[in-house]
């Protein structure tokens, strides 16, 4: 029985090629299912599954990833669960599910401090001791605090706040202290829909998709002002955003209809477009292999490859599960993480995770 619901589980969310053989190998361990060796046909698949952790009981959606990697954890808020959850980086194993949360969304890993600071919409943000788990203080944020951008020149966060969410007319972006919650300086958008946003670690700018108003910002950090405002042309409610600042490159996802178009970021030019999975609520760099993985929550994640600044294609569709639309990649450990959300259905959670093939 282990060995044929291995099988199912790889045929269900295995690499985009068809399980037609049977793998090689097979395991289960600590209540994690191991995905099965891919078969000959998919070995030059960009991602390959490897396992997937089970969340019973978990309803509603997951959000957004961290990694500790002193700890050697991995975690995910359970936004619309209420909890945050604690997975070993190397084995999958679920450690802990950590209750009492509003609406847990973005997290940051702080290495110096080895905390991990949970950004929840709707009670006071808590800061938690890595390796113990345990709350170390809490403080509040506006109400609606959900997507953020760390920017290591200057080790602050930038977190939306506002929006239709709370419910609120209007939305800001602010700057803060991680530690500490202080405000630095906030933006202001007349926009009830402001999401994703991308930093530039070595240059001046944050770039913030309004997603309301079908425009992508440009904003000064230092000053806090919009300084350029590109209407995205080709699809409407732009949303998830990733950046490849080596290449001054954005990959901007937009849902209606699904569409990954990749934009020059000092022009806002659209230098390719390609259909992207509906219900994506991620789309992440990974520079090492000069590749974007869009999760959606149709059931795969595209994956697109730069072949140079100017020159895209998807490489594959890797078929994941419904709902599986945020997503990591831990470039260390040359893994993709992705979380599937149950939603609505009686499906069960679950967070899985592919190998990455080099390039």
């Amino acid at each position: 029985m282990i060995l044929k619901f291995t099988l199912m589980l790889a045929c269900a969310i295995g690499a985009v090629a068809a399980c037609a053989k049977s793998p090689e190998t097979a395991a289960t361990a600590m209540g994690n299912t191991a995905g099965a060796n891919l078969p000959d046909a998919a070995a030059t698949a960009p991602l390959r599954l490897a396992g997937s952790t089970d969340f019973p009981g978990y309803t509603g959606d997951f959000d957004h990833f961290a990694i500790d990697t002193r700890d050697n954890k991995v975690f995910v808020a359970g936004e619309e669960f209420h909890e945050v959850e604690v997975l070993d980086r190397t084995t999958g194993k679920l450690l802990k599910r950590i209750p009492g949360y509003g609406a847990p969304h973005s997290l940051l890993y702080m290495p110096e401090a080895n905390e991990m600071l949970v950004i929840d919409g709707e009670k006071p943000s808590t800061v938690l001791d890595a390796d113990t788990l345990k709350v170390k203080r809490t403080y509040p944020l506006p109400a609606g605090a959900d997507s953020a951008g760390y920017d290591s020149s200057t080790k602050h966060l930038w977190v939306v706040t506002g929006g239709k969410d709370v419910p609120q007319k209007d939305s800001n972006l602010i700057e803060i202290d991680p530690a500490t919650g202080k405000t630095i300086k906030s933006v202001h958008f007349d926009a009830d829909h402001v999401e994703a946003l991308a930093i530039e670690q070595n240059g001046p700018n944050i770039y913030i998709n309004v997603t309301d108003k079908n425009y992508l910002a440009v904003i000064d950090k230092a000053s806090g002002k919009v300084v350029k405002q590109w209407h995205i042309k080709e699809a409407e409610q732009n949303a998830p955003i990733a950046y490849d600042e080596a290449s001054n490159r954005l990959f901007v996802i937009t849902r209606k209809p699904g569409k990954t178009l990749v934009l020059n970021s000092e022009s806002g030019a659209t230098i390719a477009e390609f259909t992207a999975p509906a219900r994506v609520d991620q789309v992440v760099w990974d520079g090492a292999n000069r590749r974007a993985y869009v999760a959606g929550g149709e059931g795969y994640t595209s994956v697109i490859e730069q072949d140079g600044p100017d020159t895209y294609r998807e490489a594959a569709q890797i078929k994941t599960l419904p709902g599986a639309k945020t997503a990591i990649v831990d470039a260390a450990n040359n893994r993709l993480w992705v979380a599937a959300s149950p939603g609505d259905s009686k499906a069960m959670g679950k967070v899985l995770w592919f190998d990455i093939a080099p390039r």
